[in-house]
């Protein structure tokens, strides 16, 4: 049998399984669901400061915090896809631009993404940056526009690169004849503003809103409106959604978390040929996903770290006690 063969009668037969997942991407962190439950609140004050566009007016900038998984993302997306959809009906046109500052970690960066957005090709390095901040100047306003830029992770990029960027954009606008400019920025560290030098904060003049963390009842009305969508009928235990529900309220109330548990949960379900997911898959999901959170940090470590970090595994075999220092 040659190799081909035998790789193809491999995929044939995983395809050919029976699947509990109708759906996994709806348990992903990156979908927007057509509903956000226990955010209306939110959701009515994020439109409420949006909602200048539509009138004509430029929206204030806005700061929106809340920790890991309280739907601070997947909110902002969803109130800005529908601002989208209902400018259309004014005429108004409004781009929105979503930066991850994990990645995009310094004031180059960002200038050259917004830049990139309407057509310029400006490199991921070599230029001043005031040229790229004049070419994206230059390119925003050759049309009457709104423009939201969103910067998620919004400290790792003060940390990393200071706050020029945000004194920059927040004062841009005067720099503009036809186009406006507004910032909202996403933070799971309540203390960031501590970071902003006096002329930031008084050109900013934003808007905050904070998101509390989800409990084990709204969890679990999360994940119960994705599952109908996720799963196929009758794989799932009764206990398997209130027990993740329940793990996820522990820790500060993550959505993410409670996602996480219940997609890996059918992942491990599926890999043993099983057909329903039970509570002890839950369990089992739980530690592969911590498991992986240490292994994957462990791995991002230096190489002086690693070393450190192994010659205290080695001397636990010699030593009872160990003092690092």
């Amino acid at each position: 049998m040659s190799p081909q063969k035998s790789l193809n009668n491999v995929f044939e037969s995983l395809m050919s399984d029976n699947r509990i997942f109708q759906n996994k991407e709806v348990l992903r962190h990156s979908y927007t669901p057509q509903e956000l439950p226990h955010r209306d609140k939110e959701i009515q004050s994020i439109a409420q400061v949006l909602v200048s566009v539509l009138r004509g007016e430029t929206p204030s900038n806005m700061f929106i915090y809340g920790k890991t998984g309280t739907g601070k993302t997947i909110t902002v997306d969803y109130v800005t896809n529908q601002m989208k959809e209902k400018s259309k009906e004014y005429n108004t046109d409004v781009d929105v631009i979503y930066l991850n500052c994990r990645v995009v970690d310094t004031q180059y960066r960002v200038l050259s993404k917004l830049a990139q957005y309407y057509g310029e090709n400006v490199p991921s390095t070599g230029w001043p940056t005031d040229e790229v901040y004049e070419t994206f100047l230059s390119n925003l306003d050759e049309e009457e526009r709104y423009l939201v830029v969103i910067l998620d992770e919004i400290d790792q990029l003060i940390k990393k690169s200071g706050d020029d960027i945000l004194y920059n954009l927040s004062r841009i606008n005067s720099s503009l004849d036809n186009s406006n400019v507004s910032i909202v920025g996403i933070s799971n560290d309540l203390k960031v503003k501590e970071e902003f030098d006096s002329r930031v904060i008084s050109s900013l003049g934003e808007e905050e809103i904070i998101f509390p963390p989800y409990d084990a009842v709204q969890l679990k009305d999360i994940l119960e409106k994705r599952t109908d969508k996720a799963f196929a009928d009758d794989s799932i235990d009764d206990g398997v959604i209130p027990l993740c529900s329940a793990l996820a309220a522990r820790e500060h109330g993550d959505a993410r978390k409670a996602l996480d548990l219940l997609r890996v949960s059918g992942e491990i379900v599926e890999n043993k040929g099983e057909s329903k997911i039970e509570q002890d898959h839950v369990w089992e999901a739980k530690d592969k996903i911590e498991r992986d959170r240490i292994s994957e940090a462990i791995k991002t470590l230096p190489t002086q770290s690693k070393l450190v970090l192994y010659s205290i595994i080695a001397l636990k075999d010699v030593k009872e006690k160990i003092h690092t220092g």
